[in-house]
């Protein structure tokens, strides 16, 4: 049983400080189940690739036989030696636990970078085939290539087997790219070789943090993971899918500069985008991220929007919004003004075509940065809304916050927090590549030194622009 790590970053040697196993030795870990085995099949400054060797002792499996099926030769005759499985999972958490958890002692700010990987594992048993992988490794950002295996090399007649040939590649930190392995290895086959109970909810919980409440299939990967049983997945999207969480340390309290009321940051830039959407002339809107409703509320609330979308990754989410919105209990005249839909920023999507304006309000800061150009194309490319409104934390203001350590981001899962700088050179790229026109501005109180909490953009498209008369700022 066999996975591969590679990079090109260089020098790629580093990898070796990432995973702590130095690339010049083999070493061999007891684990359950066998032996694991570390080593380099190359190390050089350009190309360095880790392999994990899982030797799976049958024997072993025989007596520990734990999993009662009919079929009396099961404990001698499976593929668990041979099939990246559960037994895998196991492994990584057990051999690189330290690069799991981001920590590098020699290096300690090296786990932080984002590096481009590329994972093979030859054989992976796969109960749903090259679909399933591509419905849980897209959307974190994998390209991913699959090559299905005959069940018999010899009667090609026979078709094909469950089992593949996969590669994944991304641009990631290694701890992420550990994590998604972890929780994702054992989704791909029902045969856990480990009693599925409490303690795997609380690793799942642990390891899906920050990424399984955002994943469009998440039901679905919590349910699998959980072999199915109905109370440990209820309890683990109880707990992911809990209230939204505040961004900013301490629930920073701002001045509205219109009305001069003191209010939080975040409903400040709620107010101020709903604001911009009604100055847009806008009457059907995109709320691209909507979270639990919060901007969909203000935007109900004025009659100029007489279509209200909503879409987010998260089912749990949806539906706290559509409570939010009471639209169980709304009039059928009324309630057709609004639409809630799960779905992925990163994808195309045909649903989002067609609407006057969108809104992404504190969302691209949690794309990774690899993704971003997929959310563009997404957005600016194929939607193509007259107005789009994006609004993202403002790096320059963070040394404010007391309680943030330096080059801490204001949210666990935060990818990155630009400076007005770097946002508006984005804002360029954006405007040039998709044919908008844009303005930024400042949202919330303002220092003197350190300018704003927030940062908000207004693009315009400039087949727009040019029938109104105004030009790039």
């Amino acid at each position: 049983m066999l996975l591969t790590i590679s990079t090109t970053r260089h020098p790629a040697t580093d990898l070796g400080y990432l995973l702590q196993k130095h690339p010049d030795k083999v070493q061999t870990f007891d684990v359950p189940g066998g032996k694991a085995h570390v080593f380099y099949p190359e190390a050089t400054e350009d190309h360095t690739t880790a392999a994990l060797l899982l030797d799976i002792d049958p024997v072993g499996l025989v007596r520990r036989e734990i999993r009662g099926n009919d079929f009396a030769l099961e404990a001698y005759v499976n593929d668990r030696p041979y099939a990246t499985s559960s037994w895998m999972s196991t492994a990584i958490a057990g051999v690189f636990t330290s690069a799991m958890n981001g920590n590098c002692r020699d290096k300690p700010d090296m786990p932080k970078e984002a590096w481009p990987f590329v994972v093979h594992i030859p054989v992976m048993s796969v109960r749903g085939g090259e679909v399933l992988l591509r419905k849980l490794f897209e959307p974190l950002g994998y390209e991913l290539t699959a090559e299905a295996m005959p069940l018999d090399e010899k009667f090609p007649e026979w078709g094909q087997s469950r089992y593949l040939s996969v590669s994944l590649s991304a641009t990631c930190r290694l701890q992420d790219l550990l994590t998604h392995l972890y929780v994702l290895l054992p989704v791909m086959d029902k045969d856990k070789h480990y009693y599925v109970g409490k303690p795997e909810v609380e690793k799942l919980l642990a390891k899906g943090s920050g990424w399984l409440e955002k994943h469009p299939e998440n039901a679905f990967i919590v349910k699998r993971y959980l072999n199915n049983r109905s109370s440990l997945t209820k309890t683990v999207m109880n707990a992911l899918l809990s209230e939204e969480t505040v961004e900013e340390p301490g629930e920073e309290v701002v001045v509205a500069p219109e009305n001069e009321e003191k209010i939080r940051l975040h409903e400040l830039r709620l107010q101020t985008a709903c604001a911009r959407l009604q100055q847009s002339g806008a009457t059907s809107v995109l709320d691209l991220g909507c979270g639990e409703g919060k901007l969909l509320k203000l935007l109900a609330q004025e009659k100029q929007f007489k279509r209200i979308v909503g879409m987010d990754v998260s089912i749990r989410s949806l539906e706290i919004a559509a409570d939010k919105l009471n639209l169980k209990r709304l009039p059928e005249r009324e309630k057709d003004r609004f639409e809630l839909f799960q779905g992925s920023l990163t994808y195309r999507d045909s649903r989002l075509e067609g609407y006057d304006a969108a809104a992404l309000v504190e969302v691209i800061e949690h794309v990774d940065p690899g993704r971003l150009p997929a959310l563009e194309r997404s957005v600016f490319g194929f939607a193509r809304p007259r107005t789009v409104i994006i609004t993202t934390p403002r790096a320059d203001y963070n040394v404010k916050y007391e309680s943030l350590a330096d080059g801490a981001f204001r949210h666990s899962d935060h990818r990155f927090e630009w400076t007005e700088a770097e946002f508006a050179a984005w804002c360029a790229g954006v405007g040039e590549r998709f044919g908008y026109s844009f303005e930024t501005e400042a949202v919330g109180e303002t220092d003197a030194a350190f300018g704003a909490p927030s940062q908000m953009a207004v693009f315009t498209r400039k087949d727009e622009t040019k029938q109104n008369g105004n030009k790039n700022p």
